[in-house]
């Protein structure tokens, strides 16, 4: 899978766009080898989180493949819409945290992929852009759903209709990213991120990640009942068990995600 790289380290997995000639541009085959590396992450009980991130130092992502968007016609491009639609939502919806390590530019649908992410840590050169606009497209990965939720509909609007791009500090302060830090330290950051995130039972990251994603879309009646019934659930699990026991005995859980 040369466009897209995985390696595991302890329970942590670095899934990394390899395509720096092309500012790890995103086309059909780099996505069906991301759903291919993530579903493999799902099914791997070892790992606990995912950090995604893009190859060199320009770009973690500058979009999808213009090649590709050259030759849509709008049967193809429904279905490329869906595609991306598909593996997004598949990242969102994982049941362990993804981080994005964004190490340069986000632009299009590298900003898109980024927004799936549960976490984003920029280095302090990242820049953000939806322009698809001047290209005569819309944002298709999800950029004119997940953006107004991320930093409110009007800076949303602001964003998609000019295509301007921002920088990391500004994607700051509008809580497009997490955290910004020094370019060096990104991936330190991130890797202490995914460490504190391990030292949580791991059913109970999962539940966590479910009752936000699901009862965000849900008035508030029928989010508090989906959070009392996860949190149900969750007291079925040896680990519930063992962090209470653990907490009383003064020692740290030992977590087996069951």
């Amino acid at each position: 899978m040369e466009n897209v790289i995985l390696e595991k380290k302890g329970q942590r997995a670095y899934v990394t766009l390899n395509r720096q000639n092309v500012l790890n541009a995103l086309n059909s085959t780099t996505l069906d080898q991301l759903r291919d590396i993530f579903n493999e992450i799902i099914d791997d009980s070892e790992v606990r989180v995912a950090i995604l991130t893009g190859s060199g130092e320009k770009a973690f992502a500058a979009g999808a493949d213009i090649q590709e968007l050259i030759e849509l016609v709008p049967a193809r491009a429904k279905e490329l819409g869906r595609k991306w639609h598909s593996l997004f939502n598949l990242i969102e919806n994982m049941g362990k945290p993804v981080i994005a390590a964004i190490n340069g530019l986000a632009l299009g649908g590298g900003c898109e992929l980024a927004m799936a992410c549960d976490i984003r840590i920029a280095a302090e050169n990242s820049k953000f852009a939806l322009p698809e606009l001047k290209l005569g497209v819309i944002p298709g990965g999800g950029g004119t759903q997940r953006l107004p939720r991320l930093v409110g509909k009007g800076m949303a609007k602001e964003l998609i209709l000019t295509g301007k791009m921002i920088g990391a500090s500004e994607a700051l302060r509008i809580g497009l990213v997490n955290r910004v830090v020094p370019a060096l330290e990104l991936m330190t950051a991130c890797e202490q991120m995914a460490d504190e995130i391990i030292k949580a039972a791991p059913l109970a990251v999962q539940y966590s990640l479910e009752a936000i994603n699901k009862g965000l879309y849900m008035c508030l009646e029928d989010g508090l009942l989906l959070e009392a019934n996860l949190s149900a659930l969750v007291c079925s699990t040896e680990d519930m068990k063992e962090g209470t026991r653990a907490f009383i005995e003064k020692r740290n859980p030992k977590f087996r995600g069951r």
